[in-house]
């Protein structure tokens, strides 16, 4: 699917451009503030190839896209471009309180998020000038790196300007007006009268010396009150003059307020805040690192490191470092190193393959589909990465790791930004962590069969399982591992494996079925719990849960037989397996006994009996939909 065709199909899922107050997006997630998050079609958002999964933080809704977020994006505005960071004719959410400590950090992600990729490429090229001066392949002073450190500096020196365009966005206030706020802070007499040393006043009213150059908590606290005074103005002037006299009586207003009482307490309370987290790393050593690097993957899956963006920054311009970005490293490793250890123990192939290639672009700096994909879902590997994190974290913080630079990558690319005298134990933490990750990974093992419906998505055929437990009727069973995977050979007919009611699989109450991502098929209403054979050939899977077994017919057609919704959750209560994996069974043979009105009482019992090679063939049809019996032709595959 295109860029264009994935946006619009976003924008559509999320309850359309009406329901958007504004967005924006981070190294891999578009991050929507939406109206109503109830009118989010979960469901279709899913089904897009583009969209690895969806995410809820406070009231933000978070769609992960991975590396192709900023071309989906640039797709989405392009063609709605007022939902681009929009704030105007907000309507109030709901009545639900909101949580002021998650509405802080939600606020403080909404400004930086967009500044990130100018700040991450100044700061990458900061950290590559102190790698080339280090190994000896540029001098300090000369022209060609001033100029180049021009590039680097000038953002982080004229930060408050940055922050006062996207705050202006993000509070709905007039961006130009905020510049021009941020300017008169950094105009150069402006700095030479606060820097002089004398004592200055404006209209008799003292002003604190501050220094505004690479500040950020100033400039945020006052373009948030002026997006309140703008708007105050606005109301009560004429329509004739609000061109002229809005931006006017708004500056007149915020510089002065600003220069003498929002800089001096935003300086305060940045202090207060860098100073409170500083201590905590110094202090706290190997303790805060166990913690902090353990923790980390949770904190960055909030959005809650957005809220330490000022503090990094800060401390950056003000320390010349930061001990807080190496466990951002480090909690990556530990990510990658997790998924390496399921490349290791699976046993299906599609899920060796995408472990394998997302341990490498979480090594790379991109975790989310690491993270989402592989060890969220499958709950023990992320446990592995925690610990992995944890003990890197440990390691680095009691050796006084620290970055030079924000280099906005958290990878193996972002190396430079740890260039200098603790880089050895920055590399050390996230070696410990990648090690110590995948080992406990490869330890802790996953429960590939014990997935969700969305799960069966990584089934492979010929993988090996553990048979089920076979209660009565036991048969004769084959090595599936020898049998290989064969093409169809001819037209396929399935017998209806149940009684009831055959209907169409569309109108399963699943995407994952409903949709057909599955592959094509035929779904039944049971009024009986029974589960027979629909084809004659062998049995490939069953499921420890024995709510679903696969088996494929000699004439090469793959069936898989979903019983009821969820009921993967009941852990094999109610269900009884009569055959096994491997074994060979007749078209009519029993497969499962269930005890229908138990499981009814919990779950929709709707089966879904799906072809799961659909690809390998022309069509594939239902033969009869409505009242049916078990051993009716009810399903033709043609090739």
């Amino acid at each position: 699917m295109k860029h264009q065709e994935t946006a619009q199909e976003i924008i559509k899922a999320v309850g359309g451009t009406n329901n958007i107050n504004s967005v924006y997006h981070c190294v891999t997630r578009l991050r929507f503030d939406l109206k109503d998050n109830e009118k989010v079609d979960n469901g279709s958002l899913k089904k897009l190839d583009k969209v690895m999964g969806t995410n809820i933080s406070g009231d933000q809704f978070q769609v992960i896209i991975g590396n192709d977020v900023a071309k989906v994006f640039d797709a989405m505005v392009k063609e709605n471009p007022a939902i681009q960071q929009s704030t105007e004719n907000k309507e109030p959410k709901s009545d639900k309180k909101q949580n002021v400590v998650l509405k802080i950090f939600e606020t403080i992600a909404g400004v930086f998020a967009p500044m990130l990729p100018a700040i991450t490429a100044a700061g990458m090229l900061k950290g590559l000038l102190a790698l080339f001066v280090s190994v000896g392949w540029m001098s300090a002073g000369t022209d060609t790196y001033r100029i180049l450190s021009a590039i680097g500096d000038g953002v982080f020196h004229y930060l408050p300007l940055l922050i006062a365009v996207s705050a202006a966005r993000k509070f709905g206030s007039n961006p130009f007006v905020a510049i021009a706020l941020g300017t008169a802070l950094m105009y150069p007499d402006m700095t030479a009268l606060l820097s002089s040393g004398e004592s200055v006043g404006f209209l008799g009213i003292p002003v604190t010396a501050v220094s505004y150059a690479s500040s950020v908590i100033p400039i945020l606290l006052a373009v948030w009150l002026m997006s309140y005074v703008e708007k105050w103005v606005d109301r009560v002037i004429p329509a004739a003059l609000k061109l002229l006299l809005v931006p006017l009586i708004t500056l007149l207003v915020m510089v002065p307020v600003t220069l003498i009482a929002i800089g001096p307490l935003g300086t305060f309370v940045g202090s207060g805040l860098s100073g409170g987290i500083n201590w905590l790393l110094n202090e706290g050593g190997l303790i805060a690192g166990i913690v902090l690097g353990g923790a980390m993957a949770l904190i960055i899956m909030t959005g809650m490191h957005y809220a330490l963006v000022p503090i990094i920054l800060s401390n950056i311009a003000t320390l010349g470092f930061d001990k807080f970005l190496p466990l951002t490293f480090i909690s990556n490793m530990g990510q990658a190193g997790a998924t390496l250890g399921v490349f290791f123990r699976a046993k299906d192939k599609k899920l060796k393959t995408v472990a394998l290639s997302t341990s490498f672009t979480a090594l790379m700096g991109v975790t989310e589909p690491a993270m989402y994909g592989v060890n969220m879902k499958y709950k023990k590997p992320f446990a592995a990465a925690m610990i992995g994190s944890a003990v890197g974290g440990g390691f680095a913080l009691a050796f006084g790791a620290k970055a030079y630079v924000l280099a906005g990558n958290g990878g193996l690319p972002g190396l430079p930004s740890l260039i200098g005298q603790t880089f050895w134990y920055s590399f050390g933490g996230m070696i410990l962590a990648f090690i110590v990750g995948a080992i406990m990974s490869t330890i802790f093992g996953i429960k590939e069969e014990e997935g969700d419906a969305e799960a069966l998505a990584q089934f492979s055929p010929g993988a090996s399982t553990a048979p089920a437990k076979v209660t009565s009727n036991d048969v004769a069973t084959v090595n599936v591992d020898d049998m290989g995977d064969p093409a169809p050979t001819s037209d396929a007919v399935a017998v209806a494996p149940m009684t009831g009611k055959s209907i169409p699989l569309k109108e399963v109450n699943d995407p994952t079925f409903g949709d057909e991502l599955m592959g094509k098929g035929v779904a039944f209403v049971p009024t009986v719990g029974e589960l027979v054979s629909p084809v004659t050939g062998t049995i490939m899977n069953v499921f420890k849960t024995k709510h679903a077994i696969v088996v494929r017919s000699d004439n090469g057609m793959e069936l898989l037989i979903h019983v009821g919704i969820n009921t993967v959750k009941l852990r094999g209560q109610y269900f009884d397996a009569h055959v096994a994996t491997g074994a060979r069974v007749q078209a009519g043979d029993k497969l499962l006994t269930f005890e229908l009105a138990e499981i009814a009482k919990e779950y929709d019992i709707t089966t879904a009996m799906v072809v799961t090679n659909t690809a390998d063939y022309k069509q594939v049809l239902p033969v009869k939909l409505g009242e049916i019996t078990m051993g009716e032709d009810v399903l033709k595959a043609e090739i």
